[in-house]
């Protein structure tokens, strides 16, 4: 095995970077490979042009003749580009994308062949649905499944294949994916959104969600992962001694892009260019190796394609660069983890960001009442907003090395939080012109200078306002986007419309003045929602203790956090807004729940093998060498043999003791293992896992480690962490 590690050393050592020239400006290249609104303008009739226009802006149905146009349209431009198949490209619950892809190629008599895509093909499939996870929506044998058409993101041509993008749902309607309650919060964040808007301007007719997420990731040698097993299985090292020399100098974070990284990012940002993903900015992460690639904002549906097709294409450009590309959390113990933060705002069809502040007391009253009403929002739902983020993989990242705890806060600056002081004040009941007047010019009014440099300078937070937008960087690396953004958009829409019942019964019952009822709303939802506000460190047991007393959740663990997903509250939230009904919601919960044990089993599996198969025999083949040199030591000095044998008999000592403590300690866990297999109840199943099963992963790589640092190196098997981190 030690020979296994040295040769990809050795490999890994004589790679150069594989040359990458950029020949067309991005602009000139920048979505070529997308059926987007110009091709269609070439490639579609008038009618079929205005078909998909009024689907994707207003939510119509296209009719199957008109399906047939596109389809024909669609077909010859994929051809003239190359492609030779089709695909349905789906984001089932297993956290990936699914595709299947049919030939345009069909026979005809006579012994022909033609290319053939019709409306019906387009608009809808049938894959078989029995391997996907769906929680007990249905059974093994009943596999239909329906994948349909989703025009709001265009299809591509990523190879040879036109990839269209579709929901997936089950022969009975539930939803089988990450899409569909996506699509569905954002309808109801629109419309509830808009029916705000109307107070301050009748002409916003829609609201969008947009979404900007920020990728980050580890590059490693491909042939220095292959030489890792648990990399191989599980995506992070299950064990390794820390390096003398990690990240404590902060040398790496922004610092020169190494050449061989740089060649990949290149390649990388031509593919985007091509598939029209509008990648932008490019640094060194923090931690040795790793690295963020971030877009311009986009329309959150299209967003999280975006991003689900990118960790797709950047594993297929890594491997082109012999590369291993690492999306887990936390691949490496001791240095910083991996996430992937969601930059959210909404803005509306006449080009307002309704989180920016504007030029006048008016548009800043409506800033305040959006910023506002997504405080209350996450005050009242930040245990779901919490659930939206866990998995097995983030809970080794949150509270660790800069990510952010697990407790849910929201930080907004300074002046922000002066700002809302002195609303909380505002006078109950009818305003004064007086106080009206001073509210606009000296509070409201001054919001823009407040912004400038008064936001953002808390890195912990797991939700901050930035000063045009809310960042949730609590979201994991390995995350579909739709998760928690499906979550976030419909608490939010939620709040706006009890928001909106709020001030129309004071209108309406109270005969106030709009500006007065909104004022009267925003300063109690003030006032409700301070606990959640918070402006210090987010780490250790200070913010915990205070956390408790403000009565916010903290739950640690993924099966703590995840239980809200099917609380009486959430089912019934998501139900009201029609993103899912109580089959999906428990659905959901199960098949996470259920994840999240596989995963911890897989662990334990691999880190057994690794300890027991790997690890040990190293240590024993490293004592009998020892043992070799103490006989020849006795042969010399006969009685004092022990003066010169001293150290070695010391470490012969050693190694014994560690060998029995990891032995000892995977049959402790390979018997908790067993115990949490007989479980048939899902949820406690994963707790039990949780709580017996993976604290003994500790233990166990705790001497794994100490024998690293004590046996020869050149008889070590596996791969040690200077050599994955620090070979460029």
């Amino acid at each position: 095995m030690s020979t296994l590690r040295f040769n990809a050393i050795k490999k890994s050592l004589k790679r150069k970077p594989i040359l990458v020239k950029e020949k067309q400006r991005r602009s000139e290249i920048f979505g070529a490979n997308v059926f987007n609104e110009s091709t269609m303008r070439q490639y579609l009739t008038k009618d079929a042009f205005g078909s998909v226009i009024d689907a994707i802006q207003h939510g119509k149905k296209i009719e199957r003749i008109v399906a047939d146009h596109i389809s024909t349209g669609m077909k010859e431009w994929a051809i003239s580009k190359g492609a030779t198949h089709y695909t349905h490209w789906f984001q089932p619950l297993t956290g990936a994308t699914a595709e299947k892809h049919d030939a345009f190629f069909e026979t005809i008599e006579g012994g022909l062949a033609i290319e053939r895509f019709e409306g019906g093909q387009l608009v809808q499939q049938e894959p078989d649905a029995s391997s996907f996870p769906n929680g007990g929506i249905r059974n093994t044998f009943e596999a239909r499944g329906y994948t349909a058409w989703d025009p709001t993101s265009p299809a591509f041509i990523y190879g040879t294949t036109l990839c269209i993008p579709t929901v997936f749902v089950s022969y009975t309607g539930e939803a089988l994916d990450y899409k569909t309650p996506l699509l569905r919060a954002l309808l109801a964040v629109d419309n509830a959104a808009v029916a705000v808007c109307k107070y301050f301007d009748k002409n916003v007719k829609k609201v969008n969600a947009s979404l900007g997420w920020e990728q980050e990731y580890f590059l490693i040698d491909r042939d220095l992962a292959a030489s890792r097993p648990d990399i191989v299985q599980t995506g992070r090292t299950l064990l390794g001694h820390s390096p003398a020399k990690g990240q404590q100098l902060d040398d790496h974070y922004f610092g020169t892009i190494p050449n061989r990284a740089m060649s990949f990012m290149m390649d990388l940002e031509t593919e985007c260019m091509l598939l029209g993903i509008p990648v932008k900015t490019r640094h060194n992460e923090v931690a040795p190796n790793q690295f963020e690639l971030a877009p311009i904002y986009e329309e959150a549906n299209l967003a999280v394609d975006h991003n689900s097709l990118l960790m797709d294409v950047m594993e297929k450009i890594a491997d082109r660069h012999n590369f291993k590309v690492l999306f887990h959390e936390k691949p490496f113990a001791g240095v910083n983890g991996s996430g992937k933060h969601n930059n959210w705002s909404l803005s509306t069809d006449t080009g307002v960001n309704l989180l920016s502040p504007g030029k006048t007391p008016m548009s800043n009253l409506q800033f305040l009442t959006f910023f506002i009403n997504t405080i209350k929002a996450v005050h009242e739902n930040e245990e779901l907003l919490r659930a939206a983020i866990a998995s097995a993989s983030n809970d080794h990242r949150l509270g660790a090395n800069e990510a952010p705890p697990a407790i849910i806060s929201v930080f907004i600056g300074e002046q922000l939080t002066k700002t809302l002081n002195e609303l909380e004040n505002v006078t109950r009941g009818k305003l004064s012109p007086e106080e009206k007047t001073d509210l606009k010019l000296n509070v409201v009014g001054k919001i823009p200078d407040v912004l400038l440099d008064n936001t953002d300078r808390n890195r912990t937070s797991p939700f901050a306002f930035t000063g045009n937008k809310f960042e949730f960087r609590a979201v994991g690396s390995t995350a579909n986007c739709a998760n928690p953004m499906t979550v976030l958009n419909s608490i939010v829409a939620k709040q706006l419309i009890d928001f909106k019942e709020e001030v129309d019964a004071l209108i309406d019952n109270k005969d106030m003045k709009k500006d007065d009822a909104v004022f009267n709303v925003l300063r109690e939802y003030i006032k409700q929602s301070k606990n959640i506000l918070f402006e210090g460190n987010g780490y250790g047991e200070a913010w915990e203790k205070e956390a408790k007393k403000r009565g916010l959740s903290n739950n640690k663990t993924a099966p703590e956090a995840l239980k809200a997903k099917v609380s009486k509250k959430t089912i019934a939230l998501f139900e009201e807004l029609g993103v899912m009904n109580k089959v999906e919601s428990e659905a959901r919960y199960d098949i996470e729940i259920d994840e999240y044990a596989l995963r911890i089993q897989i662990e334990g599996r691999v880190l057994g093998d690794i300890a027991r198969n790997h690890v040990v025999p190293t240590a024993v083949k490293y004592q009998n060498v020892l043992i070799e040199n103490v006989k020849g030591l006795k042969e010399i000095y006969g009685n004092d043999f022990k003066k010169f044998a001293k150290e070695q008999l010391n470490l012969i000592e050693q190694i014994s003791d560690n060998i029995e403590a990891i032995n000892s300690n995977v049959t402790k866990m390979t018997a908790e293992r067993k115990k949490a297999n007989k479980i048939e109840d899902a949820e406690k199943k994963a707790i039990v896992y949780c709580n017996k099963v993976k604290p003994l992963f500790d233990d166990i790589r705790y001497y794994c480690d100490k024998l690293e640092l004590l046996v020869d190196d050149e008889l070590w098997p596996l791969t040690k962490y200077r050599e994955l981190l620090f070979t460029k």
